[in-house]
């Protein structure tokens, strides 16, 4: 069985390009974009204002223009306020395990 590239799917049709996504979590957010954008569409960013403003800038240089989050805590707040101002348009999700 040959390994299938990321996002080498023939049923799902891509609806934004221009998206991004973003798992937060509290020592480290995993992100990914298009992968017609870069050679390494996944990346771990750190937590700390630095980490979110490279993060910020990653998603520029990609062409992003919308992010979605999923979080579970209050640590997505740090990173939306950051993405939020760099104008991208920030949706949020959570996730509630019972």
């Amino acid at each position: 069985m040959s390994k299938r590239k990321t996002g080498d799917h023939p049923d799902l049709k891509m609806v934004n390009p221009a998206a991004a996504a973003i798992d937060i979590g509290s020592t480290m957010h995993m992100a990914a974009v298009n992968p017609s954008t870069c050679d390494m569409p996944v990346r771990a960013f750190g937590t700390f204002t630095q980490d979110l403003h490279a993060l910020a800038d990653w998603f520029l240089d990609c062409g992003v223009t919308s992010v979605a989050m999923e979080s579970t805590g209050v640590y997505w707040i740090p990173a939306f306020e950051i993405l939020e101002v760099s104008v991208f348009r920030v949706f949020r999700t959570s996730r509630l395990f019972w």
